[in-house]
């Protein structure tokens, strides 16, 4: 059976920081095949493009910052620093300005030692895997200080073998992807850019169930940080504060006809943002403007992955977990049953939700009957 590489309906998106959304469900993963000149082929598109290479975050910055953690109110000096991370003096004040560049507040010098004057929010490997230990998540972390797209990083780390479990983060993205081209505003360290593989055996259609349940994963993580901020699942893969998105979810997969070799399942959460662009302002919201306060990426992030590793634990265990994760997503969405609502999709047409039918997909009531969306925008009226 030969895979399957074209969308099988159309293209979630990641808000990377903002974005004006359109809803759609998951995607068979476009094949990205190298030209003889080195740059990938969209399929989906059907031209070239420059494949630019993003690398990981240099491992020893993440060393360093855990050495002076360790040590919080001592002044390290760089002999101990390039010890403890195998290398020398004068490497360490290049990785020291390198932190610096990115954020990190370190008092001191090459002479005089150094010492953190407050804990980074970055969402390093050393920060994140204590975090995750027990979880599938844990130990299988690659970060990136500034990437094209998590999901296409992992999209072709999991066709190389990468293993179930491993997640791909970045402080900033460069070349997020969504449907149509769309643009968005992406600011450095401020929100979760976060996909992850997994490779569930479950036949492809019960993807989409594992799609709704990584919206209840980022439902469930905030909530277990702040119980009374109330957050709004949007079909089927947006979630809003008071009518503006602050999240959304892109599933690609690659399959075959009964068998999913993998998936990968980003997630792009509006953190701690203070403002967006003039043409985005009125649709999208972060948590930060919402509550008013400052949030921990590193405690967000770990607490969305553990909440995601339960929820896939369970779709795994259970044979009760499809129906009940459809349940769960009409319960706490507002807008699954009873909204009025526009799709924009074959010619587009007007109706009134009815809840989700048995494979996750949105029933609408139309003067015509019933219909089912497979894919398209729901635009809420």
């Amino acid at each position: 059976m030969s895979d399957q590489s074209k969308p099988l309906h159309s293209e979630a998106e990641l808000p990377h920081a903002a974005f004006v959304a359109h809803n759609s469900i998951i995607t068979k993963a476009a094949s990205i095949r190298r030209s003889r000149a080195g740059t990938p082929f969209d399929s989906a598109q059907g031209r070239s493009a420059p494949h630019q290479v993003s690398p990981q975050t240099d491992a020893r910055l993440g060393r360093i910052v855990c050495v002076l953690m360790n040590f919080p109110t001592v002044v390290i000096s760089g002999t101990k620093l390039a010890q403890e991370i195998g290398t020398t003096r004068s490497e360490v004040w290049r990785l020291v300005q390198q932190l610096r560049t990115l954020g990190v507040e370190i008092a001191g010098h090459p002479a005089s030692g150094y010492q953190l004057t407050a804990v980074p929010d970055l969402l390093l490997p050393e920060m994140l895997d204590p975090l995750l230990r027990g979880t599938i998540f844990g130990g299988h972390f690659h970060h990136y200080y500034r990437a094209g797209s998590t999901n296409t990083l992992a999209l072709e780390a999991a066709a190389a073998g990468e293993p179930e479990g491993s997640v791909f983060l970045a402080e900033q993205q460069t070349a997020g992807r969504g449907r149509s081209s769309n643009q968005w505003h992406s600011a450095e360290s401020t929100g979760i850019y976060c996909s992850v593989i997994l490779r569930p055996a479950l036949p492809p259609a019960d993807m989409l169930a594992l799609s709704l349940a990584a919206g209840l994963a980022v439902q469930a993580a905030i909530r277990e940080i702040d119980s009374r901020l109330l957050t709004d699942l949007k079909w089927p893969n947006d979630l809003l504060i008071r009518g503006k998105k602050f999240c959304g979810i892109l599933t690609e997969m690659s399959a075959e006809a009964t068998r999913v070799r993998h998936v990968v399942v980003g997630i792009g959460i509006n953190v701690n943002q203070a403002s967006f662009p003039v043409e985005l302002d009125q649709t999208a919201t972060s948590l930060r403007l919402t509550t008013g306060t400052e949030w921990s990426r590193v405690e967000l992030c770990a607490a969305l992955l553990k909440s995601l590793d339960r929820e896939y634990r369970a779709m795994l265990a259970d044979s009760e977990a499809h129906s009940e994760i459809l349940r769960r997503f009409e319960e706490n969405s507002s807008s699954a049953r009873g909204r009025h609502v526009r799709i924009e999709e074959n010619g587009g047409f007007e109706g009134v939700t009815e809840g989700l039918d048995s494979r996750g997909f949105l029933r609408v009531r139309t003067h015509q009957g019933v219909r089912i969306v497979y894919s398209g925008s729901v635009r809420l009226k």
